[in-house]
């Protein structure tokens, strides 16, 4: 959990952050996470979350800061989290004791007490009956961004649903780990965001509302549980008397949506209409703005979290840094610096040599292994060395721009 205060001038006056693992040891959790036995079912323990913003919020009044000063507040959520609140929780959120600590107050209000998170990956078989139930998989795409991801709240909730009706019957809200957030600042219950809420395989992002049919093949009764959706800039009101109280925040203090966390990346870094992102990390991730999205079975399209009219496509290449490093090791005696002379020792193009690089099975598109194509479009079993690099590079953003042109991205001319 991380905390950045800026000024009127975007100044960073203060940051600071709770380690999960290191600093909340009692929950015995690694990397933040338990990852179950069946390797498939992975939780965060939601009181861990509670915990770590007392903990952080003391951290800050130890330091001196000045919470009377604080104008707004808002923030990132990791995507795809679910939060269960108890029936009666929000009466609970509303008066708690500004005396205690709120982790102390909200202990008894999760029916679901460790929230299923981005890392999971055990509903396969909602999936499957999700895109069965709305006719397929690419029309799922069409009407909320993307087909059926085993990660996302709508299949989480119908396994919830089916393996645990009688948890499902005491629960009286569904928020995302961002709503979650937010309603623990407002003292209410935080709308999901549209942004965030594109990361659900439930919301229509066309109409900015949830689907009728697609909310009926995850479990009865699910509207009222989810709230309305609010654009992602909404003002959502002031801040719980609880933090006027405990820290001295000013009670004109407002809380804005909290959204998912890429969305907030595509906020973060100011990208704008025909800008494109790309992440170059274990996977490697592009992000965009588009006017015209055109969902498609690889990929996801969202709710632009800055402008509501328009959208932000998001995709996840598997083969990113690690398939890099391998080449580097191969071709280039593991240095970066031979690297990347061999790589300007090449022609642009690289003569028409072509390559596509997958030592796991890729998300987009779904492949795996080494594929060569020399200028004659005939699959060659090697290249030499410096054709090799140049071969990955330009194989791995080729197939950026191919994918991101499918999802609608134009390249300005």
């Amino acid at each position: 959990l991380k905390v950045i205060a800026i000024d009127e001038q975007l100044r960073v006056i203060y940051e600071d952050n709770v380690h999960f693992d290191k600093d909340l040891p009692e929950y015995k959790t690694q990397g933040g996470v338990y990852i179950h036995g069946d390797r498939l079912t992975v939780t965060s323990p939601v009181l861990m979350w509670v915990k770590a913003l007392d903990m952080i919020l003391e951290k800050m009044r130890s330091s001196g800061f000045n919470f009377s000063q604080v104008r707004a507040l808002s923030g990132a959520g990791q995507q795809h989290g679910s939060v269960y609140w108890k029936k009666g929780s929000i009466q609970i959120l509303k008066n708690a004791s500004s005396e205690l600590p709120l982790h102390q107050s909200l202990k008894g209000c999760f029916s679901v007490s460790n929230s299923p998170i981005w890392m999971d990956s055990s509903t396969a078989s909602q999936c499957r009956a999700l895109e069965k139930a709305v006719g397929g998989a690419q029309h799922l795409a069409s009407v909320t961004g993307s087909r059926a991801y085993e990660r996302f709240t709508g299949n989480q909730i119908a396994k919830i649903y089916s393996q645990n009706p009688e948890v499902y019957k005491q629960t009286e809200r569904i928020s995302l780990v961002s709503s979650f957030a937010a309603s623990l600042f407002l003292g209410a219950y935080a709308p999901i965001d549209y942004s965030d809420g594109s990361g659900m395989n439930l919301l229509q992002i066309w109409e900015k509302a949830w689907s009728k049919s697609c909310l009926d093949a995850c479990a009865p009764g699910l509207e009222e549980r989810l709230g309305c959706p609010v654009p992602s800039h909404s003002v959502l009101g002031p801040i719980s008397p609880y933090y006027s109280q405990r820290y001295g925040f000013s009670p004109d203090c407002k809380i804005v949506a909290f959204t998912g966390d890429n969305p907030a990346s595509l906020a973060g870094i100011r990208l704008q209409e025909g800008d494109i992102a790309i992440s170059l990390g274990t996977s490697d991730t592009l992000f965009l703005w588009i006017q015209e999205p055109t969902p498609a079975l690889e990929g996801h399209i969202l709710c632009n979290p800055v402008d509501s009219q328009t959208y932000m496509a998001l995709l996840c290449f598997k083969n990113g840094s690690l398939m890099r490093e391998r080449i580097r090791d191969d071709c280039a005696s593991g240095s970066w610096d031979e690297f990347s002379k061999a790589l300007s020792s090449t022609v642009a193009g690289n003569n028409g040599n072509l390559g596509f690089y997958f030592d796991v099975m890729e998300i987009t598109p779904e492949a795996v292994g080494i594929h060569r194509f020399n200028r004659d479009n005939q699959k060659v079993s090697s290249f030499p060395k410096e054709v090799e690099i140049r071969a990955l590079i330009e194989g791995q953003f080729m197939a950026k721009r191919i994918h991101a042109e499918k999802l609608g991205y134009k390249v300005c001319k």
